[in-house]
């Protein structure tokens, strides 16, 4: 879940940084939806057992 959350950052902070961005858009939309994603899988396999 971890590894989802520092993944969407550090790639939306790359993206940031590579397109010169002076408001971190990327940065913010890779944490949420690596959030959503990351309690998505949780949820996903807390249901199944």
């Amino acid at each position: 879940m971890i590894l989802v959350i520092v993944a969407g950052s550090l790639g939306g902070k790359y993206a940031d940084k590579y397109l010169g961005l002076s408001f971190p858009i990327f940065t913010l939309l890779g944490v949420i939806l690596s959030v959503f994603a990351a309690l998505y899988l949780a949820l996903k396999d807390f249901l199944k057992k």
